[in-house]
């Protein structure tokens, strides 16, 4: 395919995500030697965290739209030398559903074209993970709504569209991202009646010893608070929503404050006009990818050594699908997995001394983190708020009361079989948003969900990489899919 005229020298590193961990990998994997592949799903390189507006659109200034920019510029303009250098190829627009084991490496399975129906094969000796983490939203009456978006939706729309997803919205839930969001809406023009955080500030000093060991990041926050301050925004902290209401579309939400349990409290609820609530719960770790693989999953996340490795050979990881952390520690982890995979490759012992800067950062990064996710927890009880006909999962239509009668009246222990016994998760997003609600709704713990693919794929792509040589590895089956993918064209005997 791509460079297939070029000799073919130095070892083969696929990047897969350009985001904050995939363009630090990049640049650090080149810089040592390795000639890199990075492949993407979006038009231009940043991800989520440095989404750029189109080139159409014509924006003057879309460094107000972010903060780290200089870290971007720097990012941007190395890309671009090795680009130009012929040291790395960017694939843009590559929807990258499946990574499959070879006896001498690896095969990245893509899609490309405005249908996401073109088939694209990429070879490499070796791979690393940077797909980055997704919203987690949990559901409430009315979240269904016309003008209902998640956090980062409405910071999307900002950043890559210049639009605003309302004249007067709230922002709510739980989690870091809520600050930037709102700051965003209020500097481009709308009025944000209200910041509503789920968060009890007590949690805050019961972790105060990793969070002032960060002082960039508690500056930073200090920062967005200002500006929030001087926009006139209203923060209403240890509050939930408890409605949005709405004829036709969003008009209204109903928010109330939490108790010590995480309960609402009686005689507190307050109505709230708005046509746009942005809401969010955190994020959760992309791992289809690794998991395809077979890479170890310890809880949610994507288990690596201190290398960034996997217990896969050949597979590295970076970023928020080893533990959603943020950009900075996206940069550091990127930054020792490409050092890592460049001397590996090359067949040299890597000498940590070369990126002890970035370890030390990452130490400390995570123990910011692993102090943030246990703050910004959901309410422990917010599944009472949903009621039996609140959706659940949007995709299948399955409610809240679907998914209790299954537990009481069907027995199921598990979000697999709930899934089974009501459906919820079988849609196109295949559980990913609506994963964490069925597991709190059903009592169960949240794990990382098994998906053969990671992204939906067309049957004829399958057929015809099913046709591959027999030295291509197939995707485990899972007695819940719809299809599988072998070789030889079966079907595993338990699927329908």
């Amino acid at each position: 395919m791509t460079e297939a005229s070029r000799p073919q020298t130095s070892p083969r590193l696929a990047v897969i995500g350009a985001g904050p961990a995939g363009l630090a990998a990049t640049l650090a994997a080149a810089r040592h030697g390795l000639r890199v592949t990075l492949i993407d799903a979006a038009p231009e390189a940043g991800g989520q965290f440095y989404r750029q507006p189109a080139a159409g659109l014509g924006a003057r200034r879309p460094q107000a739209l972010h903060h780290r920019w200089r870290d971007w510029e720097r990012l941007r303009d190395g890309l671009d030398r090795h680009v130009t250098a012929g040291l790395v190829t960017h694939l843009r627009d590559h929807h990258v559903w499946c990574v499959t084991r070879r006896r001498s490496g690896f095969t990245v399975h893509a899609l490309l074209g405005p249908e996401q129906e073109r088939p694209v094969e990429v070879r490499a000796d070796a791979v690393l993970l940077a797909t980055g983490g997704y919203e987690k939203v949990l559901p409430f009456p009315g979240w269904t709504l016309p003008g209902v978006v998640t956090a980062g939706g409405a910071q999307a729309m900002l950043k890559g569209g210049l639009v605003l997803p309302g004249r007067t919205a709230v922002v709510a839930g739980t989690g870091p991202l809520l600050l930037p969001v709102a700051t965003g809406l209020a500097a481009a023009g709308a009025r944000v009646a209200a910041l509503v955080d789920s968060a009890d500030p007590r949690d805050f000093v019961r972790h105060a010893p990793a969070l002032a060991a960060q002082p960039a990041k508690l500056a930073e926050g200090a920062h967005y608070a200002a500006r929030l301050l001087r926009h006139g925004v209203r923060t209403l902290v240890h509050h939930t929503v408890v409605e949005a209401h709405g004829d036709q579309r969003l008009e209204a939400v109903t928010v109330a404050a939490l108790d010590a349990e995480g309960r609402v409290r009686p005689g507190t609820r307050r109505r709230i006009g708005c046509d746009t609530l942005a809401v969010g719960h955190g994020m959760l770790p992309h791992t289809d990818l690794a998991e395809g693989l077979g890479c170890h999953i310890e809880g949610i996340a994507v288990a690596v050594d201190d290398e960034q490795r996997t217990d896969v050979p050949g597979v590295w990881v970076a970023g928020e699908a080893t533990g959603v952390g943020g950009a900075v520690l996206a940069l550091a982890e990127g930054h020792i997995a490409g050092r890592s995979a460049a001397a590996r490759l090359s067949g040299r012992e890597p000498d940590p001394r070369g990126w002890a800067g970035a370890a030390r950062a990452r130490a400390g990064l995570r123990r910011f983190a692993a102090a943030m996710d246990d703050a910004y927890a959901p309410p422990a009880h917010w599944a009472e708020q949903v009621t039996d006909d609140t959706v659940v999962c949007r995709c299948e239509e399955v409610t809240g009361g679907a998914v209790r009668r299954a537990v009481t009246e069907l027995g199921a222990g598990d979000v697999r079989t709930v899934k089974l016994l009501t459906r919820a998760g079988m849609g196109w997003c295949q559980g990913r948003m609506c994963g964490p609600a069925v597991a709190g709704l059903a009592g169960c713990p949240e794990t990382a969900a098994r998906r053969p693919f990671a992204r939906p794929v067309p049957l004829g792509v399958l057929a015809r990489a099913g046709g591959a040589d027999e030295e291509q590895c197939h995707v485990t089956c899972h007695p819940e899919c719809y299809v599988t993918y072998h070789p030889d064209h079966s079907t595993h005997p338990e699927d329908p």
